[in-house]
């Protein structure tokens, strides 16, 4: 039996919420994907007690538990399908030219610390998978001289709560190797897959808001920034905000890796366009 929404979201509602949604975050949700929006948001408004949608953006304009109601919104909203070694085209481009790019300028300069940050990061597999292959470029025991941090940010507390406990499941491991899974991960009693201590030990994870001016000035000097599959939820003028800030936290020649499907083209003409194998890549 079909089970259906007995709490309907009008299009009034619908335009106060996306555009409440849109200033926080920068998030858009154009009008033919209401039907999103609403499938996503009626449990919460029906398990929280709100007898309309009307009643529901009222509690978060007005309410003084309205910022613990947001960050639920948002962990609701946002869509983190992800898993271990995505796009390997991409992370080849990385391990073959912006990694040891990297790593060449830094130690011409004398310096042997390297900022990576995985924005939008989800449940911990992107930035868990960099630290795999930072780990495997960098070998013992010249990785042990390395100051190494990878940054991964996002702005649900649900999924960065999952990333912090660093436990996955077959699905999220299915594009492992089995040398990556013997060397990387322990299996633990309940059959999940457990990253090691000296793949985490690397990774910072923090609640981030790309729309967030204010909270992406910590985020300045990355060497390299991965925000994937993220642009695809912003409307023009929100990708040219994230797009700046994005760039305004690179170092000098440094590197972009933004989704295989996504592209700056009338965003932004600030990054020089690399091709890497037919792998595009964008360097400040």
């Amino acid at each position: 039996m079909l089970l259906t929404n007995s709490i309907k979201m009008s299009d009034n509602s619908f335009h106060t919420l996306r555009d409440m949604i849109y200033d926080r975050s920068g998030m858009h949700f154009p009008d033919h994907k209401k039907y999103i929006l609403e499938n996503r948001l009626s449990r919460r408004v029906e398990d929280g007690g709100f007898e309309s949608y009307e009643k529901y953006i009222n509690y978060l304009k007005h309410d003084a538990g309205r910022e613990k109601e947001f960050a639920s919104l948002f962990n609701i909203i946002t869509t983190n399908e992800t898993f271990f070694f995505r796009d390997t085209n991409q992370l080849q481009a990385f391990e073959s030219v912006a990694l040891p790019d990297t790593v060449q300028k830094l130690k011409t300069k004398g310096s042997k610390k390297l900022r990576i940050w995985s924005a939008a990061c989800s449940t911990g597999e992107e930035p868990y998978t960099l630290s795999m292959i930072v780990a495997d470029k960098l070998s013992m025991p010249d990785y042990k001289d390395w100051d190494i941090e990878i940054h991964g940010s996002d702005i649900s507390d649900g999924v960065l709560s999952s990333a912090r406990r660093g436990e996955y499941n077959d699905y999220s491991v299915r594009n492992v190797s089995p040398q990556h899974l013997t060397r990387y991960f322990s299996k633990n009693g309940n059959g999940k897959y457990a990253i090691k201590p000296e793949v985490k030990k690397v990774v910072r994870l923090s609640n981030i808001n790309l729309f967030d001016d204010s909270a992406l000035r910590m985020y300045r000097g990355m060497d390299i920034i991965f925000c994937r599959n993220v642009l695809i939820y912003f409307d023009e003028a929100s990708k040219k905000k994230v797009i700046s800030s994005l760039y305004n936290s690179l170092v000098s020649g440094g590197y972009l890796f933004i989704g295989h499907s996504e592209s700056l083209f009338n965003i932004s003409r600030a990054f020089k366009l690399v091709n890497v194998n037919n792998v595009l890549i964008y360097q400040k």
